[in-house]
């Protein structure tokens, strides 16, 4: 009887560990869902829940202890970290895929290329009508995620050189939404992540030489480093629950795991 209990108590706790929960960053979100349903098939006791919210909503629960994965599109900040430490709590991370950050503007827009010179200049306001790049007589209309978006973070570090955003820059909680604006909208430019490029909007070609050459945003030249506006996607989990999360992460790492990155638009791991 004795023995009975024990196993049944053992399978109580196992059934219990496989439930696990991720938050965060709406770039890693159709990664995190895809990952986590082919996990699922695979291990039929796994239960795993994926939701967005943006970097700085995930690397929150994780810090509170409503998430055991907070996904992100950027670093750990150090108030983040100062914020686990004061807890008690030490965190783990992992860089899972890669991702291209493409500017998008309507496909009515005859702009094809922009240097990081004029991006940066129309999302911090000094540049303000299409014509000044080239475009027809048109205003531009600034759409950027909001700031607790670990794109909108990077974004600001990458390519506006850490220079504000101007303060008519409409801020967007999804990069659903971003994408939306921009197709109903002919004057519209924004970024999102490169698994959500759509036919609705169109990606322009960057230049990071102030104007020699100009790269567009593809699975190819995001996996030669060809584009220039690359970043990592990260996993954050707690080291409490590493026993717990590792078989999912793993899986996320393994071959099948990266071949769903690339799948949904992302670019896998160099192995």
């Amino acid at each position: 009887m004795k023995t009975k209990i024990i196993l049944l108590a053992a399978a109580l706790y196992t059934s219990v560990s496989f439930a696990q929960k991720l938050k965060g960053s709406d770039t890693v979100l159709p990664l995190g869902q895809k990952e986590a349903e082919s996990y699922m098939k695979s291990n039929k006791a796994a239960k795993v829940t994926v939701t967005g919210g943006g970097s700085g909503v995930g690397l929150a629960a994780l810090v509170d202890g409503t998430t055991d994965i907070a996904m992100s599109s950027r670093k750990m900040k150090m108030g983040e970290k100062m914020k686990l430490q004061e807890a008690g709590k030490t965190s783990k991370e992992i860089t899972i895929a890669y991702d291209a950050l493409a500017v998008i503007v309507n496909p009515a827009n005859k702009v094809n290329q922009l240097t990081r010179e004029q991006i940066e200049g129309i999302f911090t306001g000094k540049i303000k009508n299409w014509k000044e790049v080239g475009g027809e007589d048109l205003q531009i209309v600034v759409y950027s995620r909001e700031s607790s978006s670990g794109t909108y973070e990077f974004f600001k570090e990458h390519v506006l050189n850490n220079k504000n955003y101007a303060s008519s820059v409409l801020a967007m909680p999804a990069t659903g939404s971003i994408i939306q604006s921009i197709s109903q909208t002919k004057g519209a430019i924004g970024y999102v992540g490169l698994a959500y490029i759509e036919k609705e909007v169109k990606d322009v070609k960057v230049s990071y030489d102030k104007g020699k050459t100009f790269i567009g945003a593809t699975m190819e030249t995001a996996k030669n480093k060809t584009y220039p506006i690359i970043r990592p996607l990260y996993y954050y989990y707690l080291t409490t629950v590493e026993k717990t999360v590792k078989p999912f992460v793993d899986f996320c790492l393994s071959a099948e795991g990266q071949k769903i990155v690339e799948q949904v638009g992302y670019v896998p791991l160099s192995k």
